[in-house]
């Protein structure tokens, strides 16, 4: 089976850049080779489905807003009301949450070919992702696995803090290589890595 292509093509490029001089404020990368899965929950079915999750892939989630679970290459989190990523490297997750979760229960799709996740890491990654997002990065307005749903302009963006200093960002592959020089661009001035 052929391997997809990086949406970041030529736009990948590894090493140092920016103002490094003084050291690496963030480091980049895409992850690959991940399931990714948006479940909508009916209003009345959403504690079913948050259980249902947890049986596919063993993280507990709570029905409070924003709430996200990580386990190593595992993770999911709410980013609307009813409405959850959950991730995973294996590629039996769909088939294992259309296994738990009926149409009785809500929909889910499968955004695996359709979203680019990257990763920020580093003592600076809450200021740059600051500069390009309206919202509070700090870890007590935005906690370790909690998840959001925002914009950079027109680039619809679902972010999720994995620990202190990393955070994964999931935005639509039509926009990833615009996005990812933007964020290189932001990044500049602390110096960055690709990894």
């Amino acid at each position: 089976m052929a391997e997809p292509r990086s949406p970041l093509d030529k736009a990948f490029v590894a090493g140092d850049h920016g103002n490094h001089a003084a050291g690496i404020g963030v480091t980049l990368r895409e992850r690959k080779n991940l399931s990714i899965i948006q479940i909508t929950a009916w209003a009345d079915s959403i504690p079913a489905v948050l259980t249902a999750i947890g049986s596919a892939t063993g993280l507990v989630l709570q029905n409070k807003p924003g709430l996200g679970r990580v386990a190593g290459e595992k993770s999911v989190f709410g980013f609307a009301p009813g409405r959850y990523f959950v991730v995973s490297a294996t590629p039996d997750l769909e088939t294992r949450l259309r296994s738990a979760i009926s149409a009785e229960l809500g929909t889910m799709v499968d955004l695996t070919h359709g979203r680019t996740v990257i990763r920020i890491g580093g003592p600076r990654s809450e200021w740059v992702l600051s500069k390009l997002f309206a919202i509070d990065f700090s870890e007590h307005a935005f906690p370790v696995a909690y998840g959001r749903a925002t914009l950079h302009h027109d680039i619809h963006t679902n972010i999720q803090r994995i620990d202190d200093e990393t955070f994964d960002l999931y935005v639509f592959r039509t926009f990833a290589r615009s996005f990812w020089l933007t964020l290189g661009h932001a990044a500049e001035e602390v110096g960055y890595r690709v990894e």
